[in-house]
């Protein structure tokens, strides 16, 4: 079985001793310590070669050749027992035969992997529901689509070995910390002194994720679900304190307090844009003067159909350069019929028909029983004049104003979000107050920037935007609505100056 099977990241030295370092500095000592996924026993030699180890250490590794290394690093050191197992295989309540008493901490690096990337590899490093029906919560993770193994062991920690009062310190990605702190607090178990220390995981691991020490004390004291967030292993002072308001998880708490009055219900409307799945056909780029599609092949087709495409990547503030992209938009609503292109875009319906076969492999079950060559995130709003456009993809928020480009309205993919709009400086005062420096603080304050998709149309409804307009300084908005404005003009992107005369507050709405 491979390394990945596992998923497999063995915890450096250095990082271990710091690791073991900051417990002892804040006080966190056992007289019993468990491993559940110990690999090599690099946790376990840190806690041996750090002065008063623990009374007991247990270790826990499924790989025959891992245990083989840690047991001959222990020697014959016999406050240590290493046990090949599968950790699902067993009852941390009841199997660990414990030959001391005392506080116990739970320390290591569990798997970074998710269930659906074990399945691929046909690992037997998985959780087998036979063994998890007593355990409410691990039942509804695997039966989930996918989730991380190192989440199905936090909950498994916490359940079995409540009891024990444990304090619980693992690495792992900080979407999994999220992911356990929302299920305890959702099921009511007693945590507290719960914190995030943030790694840098890429020069740990070579890992590209988001990644922490998280840390917590199991049925130890009064509950509290509130989670101080430190930059890293060696700063003394959090920089946020992370917690709940209502059932939201909130990532900075003194920082939404401050901006609070920007949350609501945002009166409109967020869309995502269109989603057709077949982007080696349906996206065009010009080249010269003529279209072409992802296969290298040149495009003729009625350019009725074709609209100016957006893309994340031409959302980013320092996009400057228009790239001349397009997209074949076949439908004005969902579900509307396609057939009738073989008369209106013959043209149309014969390119489609010749790459049939790659709307024929799309996998998601919306398109079942659609009319041919359907596509979804299409609607009169589709069609605005203008709009403001947003990835969901990126880390640092911005909201594009964009008007109609060669006289055609521009279409986002489903990658952003949009807002439609029926001229130029309605478009140009909302992107304003969106792109605002107390509006990004406020979306900073609720969103977690390592999440695959950080900004969802779930949270960009959380944004009043009439209470929002309403609260901004009227000179600022103003200044840097005609800012704006000026660059659509530039751009080409405003049809006639009229569509850019600037407009009361009041006369601002959306279609």
């Amino acid at each position: 079985m491979s390394k990945r099977a596992f998923g497999d990241f063995q915890t450096p030295m250095p990082l271990v001793e710091s690791i073991v370092s900051l417990l002892k500095s804040l006080g966190i000592g056992a007289n019993r310590v468990l491993e559940p996924t110990c690999g090599r026993g690099n946790f376990i030699h840190g806690l041996l070669n750090a002065g008063a180890p623990p009374a007991e250490i247990v270790g826990i590794e499924i790989s025959q050749e891992y245990v083989a290394q840690a047991r001959l690093m222990a020697g014959e050191n016999g406050a240590v027992r290493i046990l090949q197992a599968n950790i699902f295989d067993m009852d941390f309540g009841h199997d660990l035969s414990w030959q001391k008493d005392g506080d116990l901490l739970v320390v290591g690096n569990p798997p970074w992997v998710t269930n659906a990337a074990l399945g691929l590899l046909e690992s037997d490093n998985l959780p087998a529901k036979r063994n998890l029906k007593n355990l409410p919560g691990i039942d509804a993770l695997t039966g989930a689509s996918n989730f991380d193994l190192a989440e199905a062991i936090w909950i498994k920690l916490i359940r079995e070995l409540y009891d024990q009062k444990p304090v619980i310190a693992l690495l792992c990605k900080t979407s999994v910390a999220r992911n356990v702190l929302q299920y305890v607090r959702r099921h009511q178990i007693a945590i507290t002194d719960a914190s995030i220390r943030l790694i840098d995981a890429r020069h740990w691991f070579n890992a590209a994720v988001d990644a922490c020490l998280f840390t917590m004390s199991v049925n130890r004291g009064k509950t509290c679900y509130e989670v101080e967030v430190y930059e890293s292993l060696s700063t003394s002072q959090p920089q946020s304190r992370m917690g709940f308001i209502g059932d939201s998880l909130i990532p900075d708490l003194r920082q939404y307090t401050e901006l609070q009055y920007i949350e609501g219900k945002s009166p409109y409307v967020w869309r995502q844009g269109i989603k057709h799945d077949a982007a080696s056909a349906m996206e065009l780029i010009d080249r010269d003067g003529n279209w072409y599609n992802a296969l290298d092949e040149r495009v003729e087709v009625e350019e009725t159909y074709l609209y100016p495409l957006l893309k994340s990547s031409d959302m980013r503030p320092s996009q400057r350069k228009l790239v001349k992209r397009a997209v074949i938009v076949p439908q004005r609503h969902v579900g509307e019929n396609t057939w009738k292109l073989r008369q209106d875009a013959p043209e149309l319906w014969r390119y489609l028909n010749q790459h049939i076969n790659l709307f024929e492999l799309r996998k998601s079950s919306i398109y079942k029983g659609k009319p041919p060559f359907s596509i979804f995130g299409v609607g009169s709003y589709t069609f605005s004049p203008y709009k403001v456009c947003v990835s969901g993809l990126y880390k640092m928020p911005y909201f594009k104003a964009v008007g109609l480009r060669g006289g055609r309205p521009v279409v986002c993919d489903d990658t952003c979000y949009l807002l439609p709009f029926n001229s130029a400086s309605q478009a140009a005062r909302t992107a304003a107050a969106l792109n605002h420096p107390i509006t990004i603080r406020f979306l900073n304050s609720i969103t977690f920037w390592d999440a695959k998709r950080p900004i969802t149309k779930g949270l960009l409804s959380r944004i009043n935007l009439d209470g929002l307009i309403e609260r901004l300084p009227e000179p600022d908005i103003r200044h840097r609505t005609e800012k704006i404005l000026d660059e659509l003009a530039a751009n080409g992107e405003i049809e006639t100056l009229e569509s850019a005369v600037m407009e009361s507050p009041a006369q601002l709405r959306l279609l």
